[in-house]
Order: structure tokens, then sequence, then C-alpha cells
């Protein structure tokens, strides 16, 4: 009881600053049992809130939370090593920017596991300095899909690998299985697999795009001299419907290019019925079977 009260009025004096950037650190190596517990705003510092940032910790587990209306991205893994999540439901209103579901940034031997998330934003984002990132049974929308990034903004060196996206469904989603790069970077997003999933009305199921700029400043469609090199993306078992025409994107630098692309049976149709699909490439190299639409502008 001592230990829930601490975090009750630690909680009221960091709600109570009225400095721009309050925190409330929990001690390194100790290991707490609390009751349910409410951290009940409203506070007075004007910061935006990360409902749970979770940073530079080992042998995590999250499970069973409920996450609804955060201010900004719901919860951030960052520097972590070994954490699994599961059983989580996050919500945010669709129209809401920048609600991220989960955010991994600097991670390894991340695991998400048997969760619903619906955001305004990326369900989950993978950013650089990533690896061994497993996601599997995650019902997705609305929201922004699974992304890997984005990768490479203002000349960033990116180092995202090993990332398995499996058995997760999107369901009105603007984006299903994502990979997103800001042209200028570098580095590498490689050993990338999209298995058995699900699309349920979904925009954009399938997209590479590395020409990301999302409030179209400045933006170039021109390649720059350097870009992130994708390469080693594996997807598979992808069916359901499109609600865009075009259900393959693949926007690859003119500059590096994607390679080893593979796709293989994929079968999304349009959620249109009487409308074909399509699909579309730039500098993609790789090779596709079984699949529907085919992807014939894909580079040997």
């Amino acid at each position: 009881m001592k230990i829930f009260q601490a975090f009750i009025n630690t909680w009221k004096a960091a709600c109570g600053a009225v400095s721009s950037s309050p925190v409330i650190l929990i001690p390194q190596g100790k290991t707490f049992l609390l009751k349910p517990i409410w951290f009940q705003g409203p506070c007075k510092s004007p910061i935006q809130v990360q409902a749970l940032r979770i940073s530079n910790c080992v042998n995590v587990r999250l499970s069973g939370l409920k996450h609804f209306n955060s201010q900004r991205n719901h919860i951030s893994i960052d520097g972590c090593n070994d954490v699994i999540v599961s059983g989580l439901h996050i919500f945010a209103p669709e129209q809401s920017p920048n609600t991220d579901g989960i955010d991994i940034a600097g991670s390894t031997n991340i695991q998400v596991m048997n969760s619903v998330i619906q955001t305004g934003d990326d369900c989950i984002a993978i950013n650089t300095l990533c690896s061994n990132i497993n996601i599997t049974g995650v019902t997705c929308g609305p929201g922004h899909g699974i992304s890997v990034g984005s990768l490479g903004m203002n000349g960033e060196v990116a180092k995202v690998e090993g990332i398995y996206v499996q058995n997760c469904t999107f369901t009105g989603s603007t984006n299903g299985a994502r990979i997103k790069t800001w042209q200028g970077g570098a580095g590498y997003a490689r050993h990338i697999i999209f298995d058995d999933i699900t699309l349920i009305n979904t925009d954009n199921p399938i997209i590479i795009d590395q020409y990301y700029c999302p409030n179209l400043i400045n933006f170039h469609f021109k390649s720059q001299t350097s870009a992130v090199q994708i390469s080693d993306v594996s997807y598979s078992r992808i069916r359901g419907t499109s609600a865009t025409p075009t259900a393959i994107s693949l926007m690859c630098s003119q500059t590096q290019g994607c390679t080893d692309i593979r796709l293989m049976h994929i079968k999304i149709t349009s959620a249109h019925s009487s409308e074909p699909t399509s699909s579309k490439c730039i500098n993609a190299h790789g090779k596709y079977t079984d699949s529907i639409p085919k992807v014939d502008c894909l580079l040997p």
C-alpha cells in the first residue's frame, strides 16, 4: 500500500507541476507490484503526453492494458531488449494526428502479439536501430498500417533488419504492409517478412514509399544522391480487398532502388467488385509468383 500511494503522490506532483517537462522516474533495478492504478488529469503542464514510454529496459512484459485517446503516441519502446507486449487494446479517433499505437526504436528482440490497435496514425512504427522485431496476431484499423519507418529523415543513417509481421489483419486502414523512407537518407532496411496478412477494405495494401514526405513541404520527386537501401523483402499469403485501384505500390529510389523483393500467393481484389486491382513500381527489382494483381513492373 505504501508503494501504491507513493506512485499516486508522485503522479500528483508531476501532474501539478507547471514546468514544461515534468518526469516521473522509476528507479532502475527495482520491481514494483501495484494494484490497478489511475493516473488522472487534467494536468497543469502544457506538454503533450506519451501514455507510456519504456526506455533502456531489459526483460519487460506488458499485457492486458487498454489505452484510450492519448494526446500523442500511446506506447514508445526505445533502447530496449527482450520485450513482450500482448493483449493490448489501443484506441484513438481516426482523424487524430500523431497518435501512433506502438513506436519501436533502437531496440532488439521485441514481440508484439494478439493486440487490437485503432489509431489516427501508424498502428505500429518500427524505426531505426531495430532488429529481430516480431509482430503477430495484431488487428490494425483504422490507422496508417504497420510501418517500417519512416527512415532516413534529415540524412539519417538507418539500420533495420530482421522484421517479421505475421498473421495480422488490416481493416479500413490507410496502409497495410508499409515501408517508408525519406529521400537523402542512408543505411539499410533488410530481411523483412510480411506473411499471412488479411486485408479488409484497405488503402495501399502493399506499399514501399521511398519518397515519403507527409507534409509535401519542399518536396521534389526526383531522387537525391542517397537513399536507404531496401533489400530482401518478402510478401506472402496476403489476401483481401483494396479500397484503391493500386493494391501494390513499390516506389523505390531512382538512385538506390530496391532489390530482392519477393511476392508470392497474393490475392488482393477490389473492395468495389467491378474494378480490377493493379500494381505500380519505380526501380523495384525482384520476382513474383501467383499474384493478383500481377506485378509485371518488377525489374530483374
